[in-house]
């Protein structure tokens, strides 16, 4: 009976040991990384399409049919190259008619002096005559109003000379607009028009031809967010990427920042051009370029990732509250220490000189995590500058806290149940 009695007791101790064994919250874990000493950089990121620097759309003046194409495709064209042709059959017709009635008018104006010539004649004679007593008063006055509509005659022929060589000048012009030449030299991005087709001159000219001037020389115009359009200025570094060489670092030149503001569904952006060298001609109009200008460097500094500064422990009684789960969840829902960086991606700058933020050391034999102030600086999104602080390189600052979650059962996997 007595070992009954004593096997009764020892089990019992052993389940109350176990039971606040199981109960116990487990002891906290944490993912660390080392604070660094190094460069930091604070920059801007923004999306913009490469373009030319000038970009010409070549449309047509008269309308036609195409009857020659002399450019194709990355063609190379020179200043007053031609580069299509309109059949000229109708603009050579016309330059005809147009010669025809200009030689009309040069004739009926030489006839009109010649009349005037005669009419300032015979009313010299009749002045002549009416001195004499020969011819009357009203003679006179008959050879005067001859005279004066010779005179109106010959002002009418000189009117339709000049308005008959304004017709065959402008004949003559669209003849000649009837050959498509290239306004620049630089090379066809596009051409629209084939042989055959028939395009028509209106008030919106279509587009037949788009020649770039100089692919060697690009830029990038980028959409930059109002809240850091002010940290932008000309002549600022920029470092950019594109899909078709997404190894391959390019560099470029803030040359302008536009003032005209974009709004699209209430956000506001604006435009900067990055002034981009192409030499090898890698780069061509439309790709989308990531860009990154660079706002701010600074050399052999102390920097902790930025992960630290969101980090908050949680106790003893937030960790046992489910047994040790969600250490993972639970980081996600703690909030930002007061000033600290708004994004940690997308290449944004943080304030400098920030006070009041914390992060977490690993100290002691046991490894507890230690709150320590620190005055920030420039952020690069992956890492904070430490401007003070009780902080050194090599510190271990934590970043996460990972789950613990104690084995509940003697299988060593997650307690057994029904399965969904």
């Amino acid at each position: 009976m007595k070992k009954i009695v004593g096997a009764v007791l020892i089990l019992s101790a052993l389940v109350a040991a176990g039971f606040f064994y199981f109960q116990k919250p487990p002891k906290a874990q944490y993912k660390t990384l080392k604070v660094e000493r190094g460069s930091i950089a604070s920059s801007v990121s923004a999306t913009g399409t490469l373009n030319a620097v000038v970009t010409v759309q070549v449309g047509t003046q008269v309308s036609g049919t195409i009857s020659k194409l002399y450019v194709d495709f990355n063609s190379q064209v020179k200043k007053g190259q031609p580069i299509a042709q309109i059949d000229p059959a109708l603009f050579s017709s016309a330059v005809q008619q147009s010669r025809g009635n200009a030689l009309n008018a040069d004739a009926n104006l030489a006839k009109a002096k010649v009349t005037l010539a005669d009419a300032r004649r015979t009313l010299g004679r009749n002045k002549a005559l009416l001195a004499e007593g020969i011819i009357s008063q009203s003679d006179l006055d008959a050879a005067l109003t001859a005279y004066e509509s010779a005179l109106a005659g010959v002002r009418g022929a000189e009117a339709s000379v000049m308005q008959t060589r304004g017709a065959l000048r402008q004949t003559e012009t669209n003849l000649n607009y009837s050959t498509i030449r290239s306004p620049v030299d630089g090379i066809v991005v596009s051409r629209n028009v084939d042989v055959g087709q028939t395009v028509a001159a209106s008030f919106q000219t279509p587009t037949l031809f788009t020649i770039a001037q100089d692919l060697t020389k690009m830029q990038i115009d980028t959409s930059v967010d109002e809240s850091d359009i002010s940290r932008l200025q000309v002549g600022q570094t920029a470092e950019f990427t594109v899909d078709a060489y997404p190894e391959q670092h390019f560099e470029g030149t803030v040359v302008q920042i536009r003032n005209a503001p974009v709004v699209t569904q209430n956000v506001v952006t604006y435009v900067a051009v990055i002034g981009v060298s192409n030499p090898d001609m890698k780069l061509k109009p439309g790709m989308t370029a990531n860009v990154s200008v660079q706002i701010l460097k600074k050399d052999d500094v102390l920097k902790v990732p930025s992960a630290a500064l969101r980090f908050k422990p949680k106790t003893d009684k937030e960790r046992g509250a489910k047994g040790g789960q969600g250490g993972r969840g639970r980081e996600s829902e703690t909030v930002a220490p007061k000033g600290a960086a708004r994004k940690e991606g997308g290449g944004k700058g943080g304030p400098s000189g920030v006070p009041g933020q914390s992060v977490y050391l690993l100290k002691g034999e046991d490894q507890a995590p230690v709150q320590v102030s620190i005055t920030t600086g420039i952020t690069d999104g992956s890492f904070v500058e430490v401007v003070s602080g009780d902080v050194k390189e090599g510190d271990d600052v934590i970043i996460e806290q990972v789950s613990t979650e104690k084995k509940k059962n003697g299988m060593g996997g997650p307690p057994m149940g029904p399965r969904f």
